[in-house]
């Protein structure tokens, strides 16, 4: 890492009335966005930015937690404070669910962890008949049991997402989506073969700050919020198929549609 003296980091101004630890963290903050601490890096230690900007060590830290509640950063005990990597996932809405991807075996996130280079996996994987909740039964046109996938996505070993897959149980049962792996394409491909052709989608798209138990299931830094989507696949009759309730670490996508201007 360069000397802060190389300018690395500005000087604080003592003419503006945006508080001490908020300059400080807005230069941080362009440092790691122009690409001066790049991820992985080392921030400069307490030490180091004391000296620098002449304040307190309180002060300092108080930079140092607003970088964090951002996602920006995060601290290891010990070690210091390293920016956090940010993998990227590239959603294409208009291609992502595209049926050639079906017929080559690929399912919708290999093709996203293909488009950036990484290695897809799934864990955490439960398949089991259930009740539905009232909003999933309305979805699936009044379906009163259903076959759940529940199932987290890892792109490169990092939990991105965690996806819950509604199907009603009577296009489902002793079928291979009621199998632990439903096969090359994915449910979507097993549906078609059963009949059922694709038609469309509908999404939803939401975002909020994650409970507890999202935190510990994606790993997710202080400060991170979670992208959730619904979506409802219709096949060429108007029958929703499937309902994919999905929760996504919003650090880690990047949602990209093409929408018609007719």
């Amino acid at each position: 890492m360069p000397p802060l003296s190389s300018g690395l980091l500005g000087a604080l101004d003592s003419t503006s009335d945006r508080a001490v630890f908020r300059q400080i963290a807005d230069q941080l903050r362009e440092a790691i966005d122009k690409g001066r601490f790049a991820e992985g890096d080392k921030l400069p230690s307490e030490t180091e930015l004391i000296e620098h900007y002449g304040v307190s060590r309180m002060t300092i830290r108080n930079s140092i937690s607003v970088l964090q509640g951002e996602g920006l950063v995060a601290s290891e005990h010990g070690k210091g404070v390293f920016v956090r990597p940010r993998p990227p996932v590239r959603r294409l809405a208009s291609d992502r669910f595209a049926r050639r991807h079906r017929e080559q075996g690929k399912s919708a996130f290999t093709v996203e962890a293909e488009a950036v280079g990484g290695h897809s996996e799934v864990d955490s994987l439960v398949v089991r008949e259930e009740k539905p909740s009232q909003d999933i039964a309305t979805r699936l046109g009044g379906a009163r049991k259903v076959l759940a996938r529940r199932r987290r996505y890892l792109l490169d070993g990092r939990p991105v997402e965690f996806a819950v897959s509604y199907l009603p149980l009577d296009l489902a049962r002793n079928t291979q989506i009621a199998e632990p792996n439903p096969g090359p394409g994915g449910i979507y491909a097993r549906l078609e073969e059963l009949g059922h052709r694709l038609d469309h989608f509908d999404e939803e798209i939401s975002a909020r700050m994650p409970t507890p138990e999202e935190i510990k299931t994606l790993r997710l830094a202080s400060g991170v919020p979670v992208i959730h989507l619904i979506r409802t696949a219709y096949d060429t009759e108007g029958r929703p198929v499937e309902v994919c309730d999905t929760l996504m670490a919003a650090d880690a996508y990047v949602l990209a549609y093409q929408l018609p201007a007719t």
